[in-house]
């Protein structure tokens, strides 16, 4: 409906607006009109619209059936024990997105945002840091945001969306649970403590292995379109943890790859969005319960 403000007939804007509500919501990044969100950038209505579908869309849909479970109980005056994954899984989400927003917010005080009110600084860089999730939406051309802003945008798209949702990455609970683990070691704690619970140490190997895995794959990836590309290293790297990420945001070299770069970009968005764990899975063969045990033996770390 709002959508027949910028298109003639309400066929088309009914299209339209299906087309972007799925797009969001399925944090798929297409659009059909040729510049993604760029001619709505001064448009808040329909930007805060697209940040709740992607939102939605990438926070998971564990987390969303436990909200729904809280709002429609029916003994409300029961308290309502939300479980360890949701409160992990929203504060790291939300941290990351205001983390994003401020960090875009004053790396392009003097750069981008030069000359524009504070709404529009706000909303360029809440649209912006959000669609980093998964989503590939965009409200301006990436090129116009300076070295610093871009690295930025790389971390958290190399992180994602949370497990369980449309995104890829390495998922916010790995990233959660990675923070968490050097933090309390640093302070000579063995056990992981969070929101009253401890988490469990397989759940904490497990994320090193997937950071340390997608580090290594994003590297060697990165290696080998610097041999067979002739664009910069951020464009690069940016491309990389876009496709990781699934995210589908580019500084305009995905049309000029060649095909040995296609085809490793296709391979990071498969490895990105079925997840590091499954495709680990996937290659690997089925372990056996070993029928006897090795002495333990310590050995020099750092």
């Amino acid at each position: 409906i709002y959508l027949t403000n910028y298109y003639p007939t309400i066929s088309e804007a009914f299209l339209q607006g299906l087309f972007m509500s799925v797009s969001a919501t399925t944090n798929a990044g297409f659009d059909i009109v040729g510049s993604s969100l760029v001619p709505f950038a001064h448009d808040y209505f329909v930007q805060l619209i697209n940040i709740i579908l992607i939102i939605l869309g990438s926070i998971g849909f564990p987390v969303l059936i436990e909200v729904k479970a809280f709002l429609f109980r029916k003994n409300h005056k029961m308290n309502y024990q939300f479980s360890l994954f949701t409160k992990l899984t929203t504060v790291t989400f939300f941290f990351l997105a205001i983390f994003g927003t401020l960090a875009i917010l004053i790396l392009e005080y003097k750069q981008f945002f030069i000359g524009k009110s504070w709404h529009e600084s706000f909303f360029y860089a809440l649209f912006q840091s959000v669609s980093t999730r998964n989503a590939g939406l965009a409200t301006m051309d990436m090129t116009d945001f300076s070295e610093p802003t871009l690295l930025i945008m790389c971390v958290l798209m190399f992180i994602g969306a949370s497990p369980s949702s449309v995104g890829g990455g390495i998922r916010t609970t790995t990233f959660a649970v990675g923070v968490l683990a050097i933090y309390h070691f640093a302070r000579g704690h063995r056990e992981i403590q969070v929101f009253g619970r401890q988490i469990h140490e397989e759940d904490v190997f497990k994320s090193f292995i997937v950071m340390f895995m997608a580090l290594f794959i994003c590297g060697i990836a990165t290696l080998l379109l610097c041999i067979f590309e002739s664009f910069s290293l951020m464009e690069i790297v940016f491309e990389v943890c876009s496709a990781f990420g699934t995210v589908g945001l580019s500084m305009g070299i995905t049309p000029e790859l060649s095909t040995v770069g296609k085809l490793l970009i296709i391979a990071l968005m498969f490895i990105g969005r079925v997840g590091l764990i499954t495709f680990l899975f996937m290659i690997g063969t089925k372990g056996n319960q070993e029928k006897y045990r090795y002495p333990k033996e310590r050995v020099i770390i750092g």
